[in-house]
């Protein structure tokens, strides 16, 4: 992949899918700011890359502070030169709360909006920002969910912010273009460990029910999307913008 001389931004990089592809991409050559919370996440996982050779900038970033995301940029370009590519990944899902539409409080709605919808429009914005001043265009690349594209998951506010970032993603594409920066989601189906795994009342039993209607026979791993995450950033896929690629072993065609 042609990610040699990239610098890239992503966000939730502490664990999981953010964490993945930070060392995916560090090991395709670019140079990565991992931004997230708890702060020692990110740190461990930059000392990890940069243990290996990679080129890497932890900063602690809470996606639901403006203030933090705007400057997790201007930290990295202060370091690295530039930015080159977005990585909206924070995210969270209140497995045992975000539920009963008719009963939910405001409060617990927007909970996970703030992070999942919000989170990811402050990223972008002042992502875009940067790229716009910079000039020489640049990729976006967010986290969205197979969620976004059938209603099976009983987590309606996650559910509902996944699939705003759908249309965000067009939005971008279409009105950004023009100054060379692309826009593209990935859908992850199930994965071995979710956002807040442990607030889900019965984490084996949705292994198990999940790995049953999965046409691999088996669930995912954040080192099953990193690669797409990579591979959109690159100019290998130059001319790709606006779509959304599931990575679900199937689990939506089933």
């Amino acid at each position: 992949m042609q990610l040699d001389g990239k610098v890239v931004l992503i966000t939730g990089a502490g664990s999981g899918i953010g964490a993945a592809s930070a060392r995916y991409m560090a090991e395709q050559g670019a140079s990565v700011t991992l931004a997230g919370i708890p702060v020692d996440g990110v740190e461990e996982v930059a000392a990890e890359i940069a243990g290996r050779g990679g080129k890497t900038l932890a900063i602690p970033v809470d996606v639901t502070r403006e203030d933090e995301v705007k400057s997790a940029v201007a930290r990295t370009v202060e370091v690295f030169g530039k930015l080159d590519v977005i990585v909206a990944n924070a995210g969270i899902q209140r497995h045992n709360t975000d539920i009963d539409l008719f009963e939910m409080e405001e409060e617990e709605w927007e909970r996970t909006q703030d992070v999942n919808l919000r989170g990811v429009f402050r990223t972008v914005k002042h992502g875009i920002a940067q790229m716009i001043k910079q000039g020489t265009g640049g990729a976006v690349v967010i986290v969205s969910s197979i969620t976004a594209i059938q209603g099976r998951s009983a987590n309606v506010s996650y559910m509902t912010a996944k699939t705003g970032l759908l249309g965000l993603n067009r939005h971008i594409a279409v009105h950004y273009g023009d100054k060379g920066i692309r826009s593209n989601a990935v859908c992850p189906g199930s994965l071995e460990r979710t956002p807040d795994w442990d607030e889900h009342p019965d984490p084996e039993g949705r292994r198990e029910a999940m790995m049953a209607a999965t046409p691999l026979g088996r669930l995912g791993t954040p080192e099953d999307i990193a690669p797409w995450i990579a591979f959109l950033a690159s100019d290998d896929a130059g001319f790709a913008t606006g779509g959304h690629y599931v990575v679900d072993g199937g689990i939506t065609i089933a």
